[in-house]
């Protein structure tokens, strides 16, 4: 399948935009300077008051342009695009990419998910007392996280985390192929031609495009890709900077 315009674009670097040094809102926002707008709250408000809050979550939508900013402008006009002079120096700030792994950490939770590796990325289901079914269950339903999933990777590659996007992906392709969990229609469309997309490493990105192809197909070839797989491939990026198994 065509890589999508707005994928492309990601990929391209967004070679149309241009940077503009009057504007820093996400950057203040990560600093903990500036609320986000209309929710008005600070991002460490966000990650204490919202964490598990999964009705808020679900039913607001201005929050996630400020949780994860990219360069592209998203439905909430009272955000702004990321700006290649805040990239370098959020990147630049550890407590910021702080943040921002917490920023990811409370979206996983409303997924279902949880990260076991901030070093590697590796993910696994969320532990009880929360209920991964149901939260598993939820994203299938609501399409609209698609999109947010899309924007989430997008800014982890712009703000040099782009190793949890290797993990969520094959995550949630294991899911699929071993337990025929987040398996619907909706969510392999969203992953096999947006999601999979949003990896500027080519390396990685090809090597994933083939898996999931592999999976894909594993009707005829009764190929599973199971957690052991999934472990191993991240550990071996671990170990030698490229996936495998």
């Amino acid at each position: 399948m065509s890589i999508p315009r707005d994928v492309q674009e990601f990929l391209d670097e967004y070679p149309g935009v241009h940077d503009d040094p009057s504007c820093k809102a996400n950057l203040d926002f990560y600093s903990n300077k500036l609320r986000c707008r209309p929710d008005n709250c600070t991002i460490e408000e966000i990650h204490v008051d919202w964490f598990g809050d999964y009705g808020k979550l679900e039913s607001k939508h201005g929050y996630i342009q400020w949780l994860f900013p990219i360069r592209e402008y998203g439905m909430n006009y009272e955000s702004q695009p990321l700006q290649t002079h805040e990239i370098r120096e959020m990147e630049a700030d550890p407590a910021i990419i702080e943040r921002v792994v917490q920023s990811y950490n409370l979206m996983l939770d409303f997924y279902g998910m949880r990260l076991v590796s901030a070093e590697t990325g590796l993910l696994d289901r969320a532990l009880p007392p929360r209920n991964y079914t149901a939260r598993y269950q939820n994203l299938v339903r609501s399409s609209h996280n698609n999109l947010r999933i899309s924007r989430i990777l997008k800014c982890l590659s712009e703000l040099g985390l782009e190793q949890f996007n290797a993990g969520f992906l094959l995550h949630v392709l294991n899911e699929q192929s071993e337990s025929n969990q987040l398996n619907s229609w909706g969510i392999r469309s969203s992953m096999d031609r947006w999601w999979a997309n949003c990896i500027r490493n080519e390396e990685e990105r090809t090597w994933i495009g083939d898996l999931i192809k592999r999976v894909r197909s594993s009707e005829a070839s009764d190929y599973v890709f199971t957690r052991a797989d999934y472990e191993k491939a991240i550990q071996n990026r671990s170990e030698t900077g490229r996936l495998g198994i």
